[in-house]
């Protein structure tokens, strides 16, 4: 059964947030808060952990996956930005956007999208967020923690413990963060194209 953290969505506790990281390290599958809804979130190098939120989500290969990351260095590090596509997403970040760009080879391939060989990248604005990558000191691999045939993401963390229960490992509760995914921008074009509006307004 899935553990239940409540952390303080302000200034979450550093003893949730070191045990949490540990639970992830250790390939755990954890419901975390951002800034558009709460999202499934693992270890970037671990593929078990990655095929479970594929059945969770059904989701098929052609998915892009997202890594969460805590500032606009590490989005460098693992998708290749020219200075106007990092100039636009500076202008968004933190904020409730994923921006779609092609990877870099520090990106393992199994969260590249298999033919376009691109990834998801965001930064968020969630003290809780931001806390769990701070202490993580790494990217993680996430997913908006939408179930099989809905279109909004779960809000309540108590719905998701009892929901998820023997599918997680933590749940944690970060209070009310939003209801609507975040705006999807792909950026690998010429001109910015959005996929997916969500909470996040691009301008």
């Amino acid at each position: 059964m899935a553990q239940l953290f409540s952390i303080h969505p302000e200034n979450p506790q550093a003893r949730f947030i070191t045990r949490a990281v540990e639970i992830i390290r250790k390939g755990g599958l954890v419901a975390y808060p951002t800034d558009s809804a709460y999202a499934l979130g693992c270890h970037i190098g671990d593929k078990f952990a990655l095929d479970r939120i594929r059945g969770i989500r059904q989701l098929d290969k052609h998915h892009n996956f997202t890594l969460v990351c805590r500032d606009l260095s590490e989005i460098a590090t693992y998708a290749k930005v020219n200075n106007q596509a990092y100039r636009m997403i500076k202008n968004f970040t933190p904020g409730p956007f994923t921006f779609i760009l092609e990877a870099t080879s520090e990106t393992p391939r199994r969260l590249k999208h298999p033919k376009r060989k691109t990834i998801g990248l965001r930064v968020p604005s969630n003290p809780v967020a931001l806390a769990l990558l701070e202490e993580l000191n790494e990217p993680m691999m996430t997913s908006t923690l939408i179930l099989p045939n809905e279109s909004q993401p779960l809000t309540d963390p108590y719905d998701i413990r009892e929901t998820l229960e023997h599918q997680l490992e933590l749940v944690i509760d970060g209070g009310f963060c939003g209801m609507e995914a975040t705006t999807v921008v792909d950026m690998t074009g010429d001109e910015p194209v959005i996929v997916r509006q969500g909470c996040g307004v691009f301008e």
